[in-house]
This record gives structure tokens, sequence and C-alpha cells, in this order.
């Protein structure tokens, strides 16, 4: 999947603009950023359910939208969109009509390990039995790419994690290309591999999250008079609380620093730094030197 400039405007406004990233086939991508950052409208256009105002986004090859849904993707939106009077048999013989690569079997299979009643209707399931029926119909179609909008959003912890186990096991097993929404950082975690951070509907951060990870240190210290010093380009964020100061930064940046703790960050602590970094609301010191400089 690759954008190119990427743009979506609404009557409203931007909801994104310039966005250019490519998510390497076989990853498991997290698509992060706050309300409004252009999250569900990025998987829109990637579905080919809204077309771009700027530039262009590639599915497996092809611009989405010109002939529909590309065949080999599946998208589960946030809202989980099942027919609630179904039954959940039914449901799965709706997804075998409706598809033309249908794997009822694998899909029946998905259902009865999580342990659902076919014969139960769509309305009585709770959320996470939901959510494990829509990811049977998503996977049914053994798709190449799975994008998945805030699907753990309304799930307690154990079916979370079930969730996540049933999509990293399909990503283990057929080197399926996943993007994964979400709003908590810490199911992200060490399940993603690619990162694509939105804000003001901006990419401010892609690329391999190890590789993100190795190119940033966090700087504990004492809070000095002076600041930390460093230049404005390399600090992504500082914080300072008491007489400690907190520092993330980029490129290298620290190398010739001393007096300092350097801690390597994990993707909750990198992808909230420039989270507020990027809030317009939340000045930080270091958006506030970058703005001086």
């Amino acid at each position: 999947m690759t954008a190119i400039d990427l743009g979506k405007r609404y009557r409203r406004g931007w909801a994104l603009r310039g966005c250019s990233f490519d998510v390497p086939a076989g990853r498991v991508s997290a698509l992060v950023g706050p309300n409004g950052a252009g999250k569900s409208t990025l998987m829109a256009l990637a579905t080919g359910l809204l077309r771009p105002t700027d530039g262009e986004i590639r599915v497996l090859g092809n611009r989405p939208g010109t002939r529909g849904t590309h065949r080999k993707l599946a998208f589960l939106a946030q809202d989980k969109p099942l027919y609630r009077r179904f039954t959940v048999a039914e449901m799965l013989r709706a997804g075998r009509a409706l598809n033309t690569e249908w794997d009822h079997a694998y899909a029946r299979r998905l259902v009865d390990e999580a342990d659902v009643d076919p014969d139960a209707r769509i309305s009585t399931l709770s959320g996470g039995q939901r959510t494990r029926v829509a990811l049977a119909v998503a996977l049914g179609r053994r798709p190449r790419i799975l994008m998945l909008d805030e699907p753990l959003a309304d799930l307690d912890p154990l079916a979370r994690e079930e969730v996540m186990q049933t999509v990293m096991s399909e990503v283990a097993e057929t080197g399926m290309t996943v993007m994964l929404s979400s709003h908590v950082l810490a199911d992200l975690d060490g399940v993603c591999d690619h990162l694509v951070l939105l804000a003001n509907g901006r990419v401010h951060l892609v690329g391999d999250v190890d590789d993100l990870i190795a190119g940033h240190r966090v700087m504990i210290g004492p809070r000095r008079a002076g600041g930390h010093g460093l230049p404005p380009g390399l600090v992504v964020q500082a914080r300072a609380t008491g007489r400690q100061e907190t520092v993330l930064v980029k490129d290298g940046g620290w190398q010739d620093v001393t007096g300092w703790e350097l801690i390597e960050p994990n993707l909750e602590e990198l992808a909230m730094a420039y989270l507020r970094s990027a809030s317009p609301t939340r000045p930080t010191r270091a958006a506030a030197e970058v703005a001086a400089a």
C-alpha cells in the first residue's frame, strides 16, 4: 500500500493533506493518531469508499474506487457492520454469497474457536463476540491486506488479546499485510512492526518500528537553568517536572551529550511524544523553541 501526496478535503476543511508513506507487504502497521487526525478517512480512501482530492493511494498496485474495493482487501470498520437479525450461521452464509473467493470452512472455524453459538442472533452477542464474527467474515475472504479501524475499542482486555492472537496467527500463516488503527497504544506495542503516525491530517512519523526506536533516545536528567542545550531540530519533545527534565531526541542528537541518562523509548513513548509535539493545543518547550528558531 502506497500513498503519494494524498489529500482529502471536506466542506469544513482538509481531513488529510500531503500524506506520503509506504506499507511494505507482510507487515503489521499501526495507524496512530488522535480523534480527527484522519485515520478513518485514510482507510476509507484505501478501500475506495472515498476518492482523494489530491494525490493518490495504491492498494496492491491499483487505485481504489476505479473498480470498487480490491477483492484481496478486507476492511473491518469500527462499528463492525453485521446484519443484527441474522444468526451467526446466516451471516457466514451471506459472506459466502457475497464473495467469489470465500473460505467457508475457515470462517466457521474462527467462529467455533471463539465459542460463539452459530445459531445465536447477532443482536444477542456481546461486543467481543460480534467482533470475532466480524473478523471471521473479513478473514473468510482470505485477503492479502486486512484493514482494521479501531477493532478493539469496545472490548475488555481478554477479548482484545484473543482478537489480536487471531490476527497475528493469520499474519504468520499467510504473510498478510495488516493496517491496524487503535487509540490504545499499549495494544500495539509488541504487535506492530511498522508505524504510520497521523496528526492534524498529516503524516508526522512513518517507518519500521525497530528503526524508529533505534533512531531516538529519551534523555533524563536534572532540570537545568539553560535547558538541554540541544538544537531545536533534534528535539521531538521536552518536558520538565519538578527538578527533572525528560527530552526525546532524534537523529543521533544524544551522541555528544554528558550528564544524562539515555533510554531507548518503546512504541508508546515514541508515539505519544510526537502526538504531543504536533498538538496545537498543547505546545511543548520543544515546539516553542522550533517556532523561535
